[in-house]
């Protein structure tokens, strides 16, 4: 899999697997097992998703090194959808 290089020296895979909106009833766990499964090696995903269980299976029952995963929300990637500016200059 191709990766990029971050200004902090990082390497992340250039294509990752999102889970928003997946329910996590094991339907989350069982489409990032198969993600995993086919050479995703990226996983997306964050704490309002609320499935997070699922992803940690997964990762743990995938039997790959969790340094080979790359996971957003994990700290190797903090991602802010939508940051906050004051415009007034408060």
């Amino acid at each position: 899999m191709q990766t990029l290089k971050l200004n902090n020296g990082t390497e992340i895979p250039a294509i990752g697997f999102g889970v928003f909106l997946i329910p996590d009833d094991g339907t989350c766990e069982r489409a990032v097992s198969d993600a995993l499964e086919v050479g995703y090696r990226f996983i997306d995903t964050a704490a309002a998703y609320m499935n997070e269980v699922g992803v940690g299976k997964a990762i743990k029952s995938s039997g790959l090194k969790r340094e080979d995963i790359y996971v957003t929300d994990y700290m190797d990637l903090y991602l802010l959808h939508q940051p906050y500016f004051d415009t007034k200059g408060a």
